[in-house]
């Protein structure tokens, strides 16, 4: 009988930052006091799970987030590049709140091709560094189960990747609130399904004050 593990994709909690940056691979950019509290929810919806694997991408919010739960683990994190947030061309600029901020004529030619996307690092790059990462982290934890604190848009697309779905979306349609788990099952090497939670779900602000590249 093919081991049965679970591998768990995390989007880090809420980030400090007023400014409304799109900070995206960005340093410095740290939890504010609610996002430290979606932490300490997801910690508290896993720490009891058979969690042998503890993975972080090394931006400093996905590093803090898996603290609370690498505390009720008693685990290490391992930080893993491959997770990261998506390149993105609007990092550090200003953008305002809401998919119309983009909509500047100075933003056109960057937004000319949403299948790719022409603003930043291909879907099938992202598709293909969460896929191997997952892969690691699933043969680390083979038989039991494994967590990956990443971002956004990396979760969103390993899922759409282990789905078979197409990777073109609207991101105001993507199920991964702020500390949500995106949990991929696997028979052995075999995707078995997903499930999907958010601890947090009474924590996260308004979806107006939203500003990508989180």
């Amino acid at each position: 009988m093919s081991a049965r593990t679970t591998v768990h994709l995390i989007r880090h909690g809420e980030v400090d930052n007023p400014g409304k940056v799109l900070y995206g691979r960005l340093p410095e950019f740290y939890l504010s006091d609610l996002g430290h509290e979606m932490a300490r929810r997801v910690a508290d919806h896993l720490g009891g799970n058979d969690i042998t694997h503890l993975v972080a991408s090394p931006l400093e919010r996905a590093q803090q987030t898996a603290q609370p739960l690498a505390d009720a683990l008693g685990a290490t994190i391992s930080t893993d590049p491959r997770v990261i947030e998506a390149g993105n061309l609007f990092e550090g600029k200003v953008v305002g709140v809401g998919p119309k901020a983009f909509l500047h004529p100075g933003n056109w030619w960057l937004l000319r091709n949403p299948w790719r996307p022409s603003w930043g690092e291909p879907y099938t790059e992202v598709a293909r560094r969460m896929r191997e990462a997952v892969a690691d982290a699933r043969e680390a934890a083979r038989g039991h189960e494994a967590a990956v604190v990443s971002h956004q848009l990396p979760v969103w697309i390993a899922r759409l990747a282990f789905e078979g779905r197409k990777f073109a979306h609207d991101p105001r349609n993507r199920e991964c609130t702020l500390a949500s788990i995106t949990s991929l099952h696997f028979d052995g090497d075999d995707y078995a399904g997903f499930s999907y939670a958010e601890p947090a779900a009474d924590l996260l602000p308004d979806s107006g004050d939203f500003v990508g590249g989180a």
